[in-house]
């Protein structure tokens, strides 16, 4: 049985369990009956967990993602399937542990099984490499999945990885085509294909085994483009800014749900997968062979067609408007009573130009009234014109003539 261990958001419950242990310790050596305070002691623990798990923060749900007591990948073989014979070696480089695969048995069906695997101790993680896979660890994988089509067996995939080994020598080999080779041949693979996060789901390196007809995901299992750390350091350039990059990252399976990119969540246990690993691997067991029936039923055209369509639905997106601040309120309102003072000074300008050209054309002058003794005297006058016209008619211009006298002659 391994120790408990007790995440630092379940401090409480680590208490809980402390006074419980120490009252069971006493009646053992003592032979003290307690049994009516382990009891109340004992609701309360279950009282409080279920209270804890129910507003789990993301960054919370991927610490309990990486619980040290968490089920790993052979823990399920050994609960789930029968008969399971290990596989070795990509026939081209080595033998990468970080991926366990081989044959097995789920009910009476003969599958391949194939996952990643972690360490419970130092050594077994040195081992392991705390369960990031390097290209010989991918290749492997894709080799039984091809053995796997071959004999026309269903494969079964187990993700939980931080994502592929970036080391130098990972690189040397290829890493980033040993991945984008795994996607594409497991996109075109004629037998069902079902991948089930168990833990983390990091990157490519989870990827690389995760191109499926069904995936499924365990309750509190993370599945992203990055670890939190990792998109914290690059944006924040601070790890300590994990918990933000959690939540932005939408890596827990409920938003996954929602997104589509995981088909259905398996509940687990009060308190994680950990707490229970039997209950665990029953729920996980007959939800294996009732995905393995609905799918058994489709051809390879089928299979290849939907898992394509799958891939290709990947991807979408919606535009939101952000959400309005109050300084930008303000901006928008000061902005709005400038215009409106602009508008107001153009339009007074205008009526007055308009009025200008008004104001400046002289007025109509009205005919000047005679006076009636200027009238008068100017008909009293008008006869007396015309007479002295008659009488003195004007006399006839003559040339201007040189004349001679005899005294000249």
């Amino acid at each position: 049985m391994s120790k408990k261990v007790f995440l630092e958001f379940e401090k409480a419950l680590g208490e809980i369990d402390a006074q419980i242990e120490k009252l069971e310790n006493d009646a053992m050596e003592n032979g003290t009956e307690h049994q009516s305070e382990i009891a109340r002691l004992e609701r309360e623990m279950t009282q409080k967990t279920a209270e804890i798990y129910r507003e789990l923060t993301p960054w919370q749900t991927a610490l309990v993602a990486r619980h040290p007591n968490r089920p790993y990948t052979l823990d399920y073989v050994d609960a789930v399937f029968e008969d399971f014979h290990e596989l070795h070696g990509d026939r081209t480089f080595a033998d990468d542990q970080s991926i366990i695969g081989g044959l097995a048995r789920l009910g009476e069906h003969p599958v391949m099984v194939i996952g990643h695997q972690k360490g419970r101790d130092t050594r077994e993680r040195t081992k392991r490499n705390f369960g990031m896979s390097r290209p010989e660890g991918y290749r492997k994988a894709l080799r039984l999945m091809k053995l796997a089509e071959k004999f026309g067996l269903p494969v079964f995939t187990f993700v939980d990885t931080p994502g592929a080994y970036p080391g130098i020598g990972a690189e040397e080999r290829n890493q980033s085509e040993a991945i984008g080779r795994n996607i594409l041949e497991m996109s075109k693979l004629t037998v069902p294909v079902i991948a089930t996060i168990i833990g983390e789901g990091g990157s490519g390196g989870a990827l690389a085994i995760a191109v499926a007809d069904v995936v499924l995901m365990l309750q509190y299992a993370t599945y992203s483009v990055i670890s939190p750390e990792g998109c914290a350091s690059i944006l924040w350039k601070s790890a300590d800014k994990a918990p933000q990059a959690a939540e932005a990252l939408a890596l827990t399976s409920d938003k996954l749900l929602t997104l589509g990119l995981v088909d259905k969540v398996i509940p687990e246990p009060l308190g994680g997968a950990h707490r229970d690993p039997k209950l665990m691997a029953a729920a996980l067991k007959k939800t294996l062979i009732d995905e393995l029936r609905k799918v058994m039923s489709l051809s390879s055209d089928e299979l290849r067609e939907r898992r394509l369509a799958r891939i290709m639905s990947y991807g979408r997106f919606e535009t939101v408007q952000p959400p309005e601040t109050e300084e930008k309120k303000t901006a928008e309102t000061l902005k709005a009573a400038a215009l409106t003072a602009v508008d107001a000074v153009e339009a007074k300008a205008e009526d007055k130009t308009e009025a200008e050209p008004a104001a400046k054309k002289p007025a109509a002058r009205k005919p000047r009234a005679k006076k009636a003794d200027e009238g008068d005297a100017g008909a009293a006058a008008e006869p007396v014109k015309k007479a002295a016209a008659k009488k003195s008619p004007a006399k006839p211009r003559t040339a201007n003539k040189v004349v001679k006298t005899d005294a000249q002659g």
